[in-house]
Parts: C-alpha cells; sequence; structure tokens
C-alpha cells in the first residue's frame, strides 16, 4: 500500500514537495487557499482542494489520522495559520506532523504546539550553499536528523593514492566511508567502499559523520 501524505500550504516549498512524494509513489492529499496552486498540484498528486487550513471542519474531513504524515508548508505570509493547523492536526490524531518554519520563534512556537518535526528550508539550503563556497572539496552536505551528516567530498591531496586502511578515518576523525562515486570507463557508478583500494584524484567519497566532523578532518589532513 502507498504512504499516504498530507501536504497543507502549496508555495514553492509545498509544492515542490508535493511533487517529489508524488514521484516516488506516495499518495498525496495536497491543499490552499489559492485556486490556481490547487489546479496546478491536481496535475500529479492524488487529491487536490481549497482550503484555509484554519478550518478545523474542513481539516478534520481529510481524516488526519490516516495520513502516515502531515506535513504544515504554509509560507511566511501565514505563520498564524501554520501554528493553528499545526495544533488542530495534533488534536485530531495525526501520527506524524512536520511543519515549515520561517524563524526561530516560529519554530519554538510550532513545536510548543506540537510538531513532531520543524524544517526551514531556507536556513538548510543556505547552509548547503555556504558549506559549498567556504569548504573547498565540499560538493554537498545533507543532514540526518539532528547529530549526523551526509557529505559528498572531493578527496583532500593528502587522501589521493593511498587506502582507507591506511587513512584510518573512522579512528582518527570519526568519518566513515559510505560509497564512491568514480568513473569507470567514462560513465559514472556508485561504489561501496574497498579498504584496499588506492582513492582516485577525481574520487568524490560519500561520508557519514557527526555534524562538524568531516570540516574538522579536512582542517587537520
Amino acid at each position: 500500500m502507498a504512504k499516504s501524505v498530507l501536504v497543507l500550504g502549496l508555495g514553492q516549498f509545498g509544492m515542490s514537495l508535493a511533487r517529489s512524494l508524488a514521484s516516488h509513489g506516495v499518495d498525496v492529499t495536497a491543499v490552499d487557499t489559492r485556486e490556481d496552486r490547487v489546479q496546478a498540484a491536481a496535475a500529479f498528486v492524488s487529491d487536490a482542494l481549497v482550503l484555509d487550513a484554519r478550518d478545523e471542519a474542513g481539516l478534520a474531513r481529510l481524516g488526519p489520522a490516516r495520513h502516515e504524515t502531515c506535513v504544515v508548508a504554509i509560507g511566511d505570509d501565514g505563520r498564524e495559520a501554520s501554528i493553528v493547523a499545526t495544533a488542530l492536526l495534533r488534536q485530531m490524531g495525526a501520527p506524524r506532523v512536520l511543519a515549515r518554519a520561517t524563524d526561530a520563534m516560529h519554530e519554538r512556537i510550532l513545536r510548543l504546539v506540537g510538531a513532531h518535526e520543524v524544517v526551514d528550508p531556507e536556513r538548510l539550503e543556505a547552509e548547503r550553499v555556504s558549506k559549498r563556497l567556504s569548504h573547498t572539496g565540499v560538493v554537498d552536505e545533507i543532514r540526518l536528523g539532528e547529530s549526523l551528516t551526509i557529505t559528498e567530498l572531493r578527496p583532500p591531496p593528502a587522501f589521493v593514492g593511498r587506502n582507507l586502511v591506511d587513512l584510518s578515518l573512522n579512528r582518527r576523525f570519526g568519518v566513515t566511508v559510505v560509497a564512491v562515486h568514480r568513473l569507470e570507463a567514462g560513465a559514472p557508478v556508485v561504489l561501496l567502499p574497498d579498504p584496499y583500494d588506492p582513492i582516485r584524484g577525481d574520487d568524490i567519497l560519500v561520508l557519514v559523520a557527526a555534524a562538524g566532523a568531516v570540516l574538522a578532518m579536512t582542517e587537520r589532513v
């Protein structure tokens, strides 16, 4: 059975999320106050409707408790609506509520009214871009929960020609290599790391570590 997700708010973040979820086979119900956004989402989601997320009776008809996740993706101009919707979803038995925050105060309030998880897409994207710009070698970084990150890293010169056994990255830095992006016969492939295979200069290493550990490593090697 396909997973079911309710998305409230079809601004840039909500629309992109709904589209991506639908492309992965998720049963998405999308809601917004603007009819043009709802019509656009109707082309790819399972159900789309015009509704004010503060409408308690209307929200109840969507059956929040039957969705694995309810996402409150309401934008900057709807802070009050996002807070009210988050509280209502929890009261209606939604098993998991993920809410979009616009600043630190908004995040605190969303947590107080019951959001299981709060995200700030703009801040997270800014952090990712800043790391790519300020730290040579970092291709991309994605946070896993509150404490871990997945980092794509071009190997520092000190790594090239050496293998993972010699480098002992986990013991020395708490960093684990989980995959290697490499060109083979001119085609990109993703490989499980061979601990005895020398690292190439054009490899991209996929690392899992505590937040900040990879950047600390690159400053020490």
